[in-house]
């Protein structure tokens, strides 16, 4: 499992069609993975604490407040 840091980016579920270990509605760190990105996947810290590769139409990048971040580091 890769850590996160206070420069993670997060994006929250919006489809969890298939995927047992997302919850719609819920922030997820995003790791940086290039590769996955180029294919339309990205790189989830997801409910079982583990990054696994979901389809990218699945989130929602968004912009959280530095306490946010921290808190969900």
């Amino acid at each position: 499992m890769a850590q996160t840091n206070s420069n993670a980016r997060f994006a929250v579920c919006v489809e969890d069609k298939d995927c047992e270990d997302l919850e719609r509605g819920k922030i997820y760190p995003v790791l940086p993975d290039v590769k996955a990105r180029k294919e339309g996947y990205l790189r989830i810290v997801d409910e079982s604490g583990e990054d696994y590769l979901y389809p990218g139409a699945c989130f929602v990048f968004v912009e959280l407040p530095r306490k946010a971040r921290n808190a969900l580091s």
